[in-house]
């Protein structure tokens, strides 16, 4: 045995020892740290720890406000199908439709052929001011080329629009103009109105559409009706069709001027949120007119509280087909970043009590295929496919019978109309064939158009020019091959969405929906009750 072995033989089990009590107390404290590392203060909130222990310990850099971002929509997801966190880059676009203005230069326009196309300057703004016309051309705006470089609309709107006061050059092309125009616009605030159309049907009923309740909705219906009254009018269409909804006290106002005062409206009620009671007041612009609001499955929200606080009152009739089933109320907090948090609080009730929120327990895919799974079931069709228990009837105070469950359903049901369809009229419209037409024909004959300025003798003038055979020789050019059997089909409809889109062009939508509305079905059906029913409308204005 050598001298190296005799001295590790009588030094091992020493140098095992220290290893092996050094290792425990390592690990001891290494295990120790690692406790340490991982547990949570009663403090501290969970969702905060992780992301502070991402930010300090991650193997690589993160970026963790855009990790936050990104995980906020998620964990909001996982709550209702209206709580939405929006970011601070689209808090603005967001909040726009309903504000009821934008800083611009106050035109429409479209990218025809690669060229920025005016398609109407709205009257008094700062475009009109300066002479802007309706079917100009934009080739440049601050002497940048914007023609044949294949803009979007999304860019467009980011060079025109700007803070109120401050300018923007742009260069036009007009007909019958070789030369470029220039112009210098001050930008100023634009509105965006949200009463689409309001007139005369006939000698005694007006007509008003509400696309949307934003801020400036209620004063826009107020100066609707007043116009309409001073035209004789007695009895009212209220049509909210394809209205998505909007602030609440827009809906309130417009139902306070249809019922008596001490009438309920609406009330809502949430877990944090005590129930909250809003009545009619004794204002009632509209109190002793017949009423009826036009629904359909996209009247939402805001619609469906109007649309509810009538029904439920006995004030008027609801005709067309169930509405969305939106019910659920938000409250918007802002944070520091410019970013905001919708967040849902508390759910709206009819005055008899329904809820008017439909169920959203079978996760957000299946909410958002309610419509189509409503389509494909035959709701659309036919009324007797909707069916709901008997736990979800309500008695108004007059003894008709409503249902909750989701939505309105409207006492006079009106399915939807597929006379004229086809599948060349579905491409058509798909593939915006119509649209395109009917702005370059309006282009085309501009001057002579603008002669006509109801929608009435506009109308009957398009009518005489036999558009049709001139629309399917330009669809067959752009891929739509003519069908002759299909034409004939969809033929009263083509000429009738081909002659609403041209005046739409010329007229904006006093031009449109008029004549629109003169082959709808559940319009004209509102017209017919009004006509007919007068003794019932007595009988619940009495």
């Amino acid at each position: 045995m050598t001298s190296f072995q005799r001295y590790l033989k009588i030094f091992l089990p020493f140098i095992l020892s220290v290893v092996l009590v050094t290792g425990i107390y390592i690990g001891g404290v290494l295990n120790k740290e690692a406790k340490q590392s991982f547990q949570i203060k009663p403090q501290q909130n969970k969702l905060n720890s992780v992301i502070n222990f991402v930010q300090s310990d991650y193997v690589d850099s993160v970026d963790i406000n855009k990790l936050i971002e990104e995980a906020i929509p998620e964990l909001i997801s996982n709550l209702d199908p209206h709580s939405v966190y929006i970011p601070a880059k689209d808090v603005e676009r967001v909040n726009e439709p309903l504000v009821g203005n934008f800083d611009g230069i106050g035109v429409q326009f479209r990218i025809q052929n690669d060229t920025i196309a005016v398609v109407k300057t709205i009257i008094n703004g700062p475009s009109y001011r300066v002479g802007i016309m309706d079917g100009d051309r934009i080739i440049k705006i601050n002497d940048t080329i914007v023609a044949g470089i294949k803009i979007s609309e999304t860019t467009v709107m980011k060079k025109l629009r700007g803070k109120k006061g401050t300018k923007v050059n742009v260069s036009i092309l007009r007909r019958n103009n070789s030369d470029l125009i220039d112009f210098t616009i001050t930008r100023d605030k634009i509105p965006l109105y949200s009463v689409d159309l309001a007139y005369m049907v006939n000698d005694s009923v007006g007509y008003v559409k509400i696309s949307k309740f934003a801020q400036t909705t209620y004063k826009e219906f107020v100066e609707a009706i007043k116009m309409l009254k001073s035209q004789n009018m007695r009895k009212i269409i209220v049509d909210l069709r394809g209205n998505s909804g909007g602030y609440l006290n827009a809906a309130t106002n417009i139902a306070d001027e249809f019922l008596e005062d001490g009438k309920m409206i609406v009330y809502t009620e949430g877990k944090a949120r005590q129930k909250e009671e809003i009545y009619a007041t004794s204002r009632g612009l509209c109190e002793k007119d017949e009423v009826i609001i036009l629904i359909d499955e996209w009247a939402a929200s805001a619609s469906e509280i109007l649309a509810g606080a009538i029904q439920d009152n006995d004030r008027g009739l609801i005709i067309g087909r169930r509405s969305y089933g939106k019910g659920l109320v938000q409250e918007q907090l802002g944070f520091r970043d410019g970013s905001s948090l919708r967040l849902t609080i508390a759910r709206y009730y009819t005055p008899t009590g329904r809820c008017i929120q439909k169920p959203y327990n079978k996760g957000l895919q299946n909410y958002y295929d309610d419509i189509g799974i409503r389509y494909h079931n035959g709701e659309f069709e036919e009324k007797d496919s909707i069916h709901f228990s008997d736990s979800l009837k309500y008695t108004t105070p007059g003894g008709k019978i409503v249902y909750g469950g989701g939505g309105i359903m409207p006492d006079i049901f009106v399915p939807l109309d597929t006379t004229g369809t086809s599948e060349y009229l579905s491409k058509v419209s798909r593939k915006g064939i119509l649209y395109n037409f009917a702005f370059e024909y309006a282009d085309e004959h501009r001057e002579k158009l603008s002669k006509y300025v109801s929608w009435k003798s506009l109308n009957n003038f398009l009518s005489s020019q036999n558009i049709l055979p001139e629309f399917i020789i330009y669809a067959s050019k752009n891929g739509i091959k003519k069908n002759n059997e299909q034409i004939k089909q969809s033929e009263e409809v083509l000429n009738t969405q081909l002659n609403a889109l041209i005046a739409r062009n010329i007229l904006d939508d006093k031009g449109f929906y008029p004549i629109i509305l003169s082959k709808d079905k559940t319009f004209l059906r509102a017209v017919e009750e009004m006509k007919k029913n007068s003794h019932r409308f007595n009988k619940l204005i009495n």
